[in-house]
Formats: structure tokens, sequence, C-alpha cells
């Protein structure tokens, strides 16, 4: 915070060590709100050279697809560190550290890899260039879900002419499902008539009438949604059809 005061535009989060619902959820309403958010832009490493987590040593593919979701949708800046698309996870015993780091020596990965999250990490990059929401910082708001492993959360441009709710699966493990609950005029929804939720993860399109909903994820094949809500006059039938 001192770095940020003293003029970095950019500054190093805790995001690292923030795995559980509550604390996301109250290390980013500190982040994005006042007075933090006046001054400190938190730019979020899913690792760095010097840090591979336990969560990703121990989560799987899973768990990097988590992470990646999370760092690329809390904040309008973040950032992964080499062998992280690849879901790298050989670690020094009992250290947050890589065995094999490029601190030591010149790595010369297969970006091929099976089990490798490239496709997956372009299509995050995709949604976050398309959808200015993304684009900001302090416009975060976290929403209610009945399950204490599904983090829910949107960000809305100023105008409300894009609209981004996203949910996570927190376990890497096991599959979960809750009902979810966000205000539909937070998003400039209509209360009498559908609107559409579009899911860029999947590509699933759905009709929901209010923010009340029911999720299911399943992290053995998607950890998260990133959910496009629109009004149905908006919505272009082309798109649908295709």
């Amino acid at each position: 915070k001192w770095l940020a005061k003293a003029g970095f535009s950019q500054s190093y989060t805790y995001f690292t060590w923030r795995n559980f619902k509550h604390e996301l959820t109250e290390y980013f309403t500190e982040l994005t709100t006042p007075p933090v958010s006046e001054y400190m832009r938190g730019n979020l490493f899913t690792n760095t050279p010097d840090i591979l987590p336990v969560f990703l040593q121990e989560s799987g593919r899973p768990g990097f697809k988590i992470r990646a979701v999370l760092a690329a949708t809390l904040s309008s800046v973040y950032g992964i560190y080499s062998g992280f698309e690849l879901c790298e996870a050989a670690a020094v015993p009992g250290k947050e550290e890589y065995a094999n780091s490029e601190k030591y020596d010149f790595k010369v990965w297969d970006w091929d890899r099976a089990g490798n999250i490239r496709a997956d990490i372009a299509r995050i990059n995709q949604i976050r260039k398309d959808h200015p929401a993304l684009h900001e910082y302090d416009n975060l708001r976290f929403y209610w879900s009945d399950n204490d492993n599904i983090l829910v959360y949107g960000k809305q441009t100023p105008d409300k002419s894009d609209n981004i709710l996203v949910v996570v699966n927190l376990d890497p493990f096991q599959t979960h499902d809750t009902m979810i609950y966000f205000p539909i005029e937070d998003f400039d929804m209509p209360a009498d008539q559908p609107y559409e939720a579009h899911d860029l993860v999947s590509g699933e399109r759905y009709f929901w009438t209010n923010g009340s909903q029911y999720v299911r994820l399943d992290p053995a094949i998607e950890s998260a949604h990133i959910i496009h809500l629109r009004r149905w006059e908006q919505v272009d039938y082309v798109d649908i059809y295709q």
C-alpha cells in the first residue's frame, strides 16, 4: 500500500493466498472500495518465479482453471508466470517454490503437453478483451449463494451497457450446486420479463426471469460461469442460431 501511495500504478497483492469464499470476499471488497481503491490498483498474479502456492500444488488442472478465472475477472489486471498454462506443479518438498524454477536454469517448455489449459486462458483473455465491464477495477460487487464453495460476483460498465456475472466453484475436487441471488436492477435487467444469460465459457444460453437462479458446477468439466446478461431486445437473433 505504501508503494501504491508513492506512485506505482500497479501493486502486487495477496491474491495468491486467498482461496476461500470469505477470504476472497473480504480482501477484494477492501481492495476495490475506498479508501484503498483511491490509490491502489491490485495486479493479481496466479504464481511467480518465487511462488507456487499449495493450492496449485494439490488441486490439479481444475485448480489452475479456477485461479485463472478468479485472477482475470476479479481485477482488471492480472498475470501468470511461465508454466502456469501447462499446470506445472512440481514443488520443492515442503515449500511454496518451484522445483524447476527459471531462476536457476533456462526452461524450454512443451507448450502442447497433455493437460495444458492454453485454450482456456486464450478464451478468458478474449472474454476480457470483448467486455468493457472487465476493463474496470472498482466496479466489483459480490452477491449471495447458499453454498460456501460457490463465489458469485458481478461487474458492469457505468452506463450498464455491458453486464458480467461470474460464478466460481472454489472446490477443485467436488461438484457443487446452489441457489444464487443478485439484484437484477444492478444489471439493468427487467423485473417483468425474461432476459438472456449467455455463458461465455461454455457458449450455452439461458433465459432467466429474476435474480434467483440455480447453478451447478463440476470442476472436472468447468469450474466457472462467466455470464453476459442482456435484455431480450438487445439479443441478436443471428448470434443465437449460429
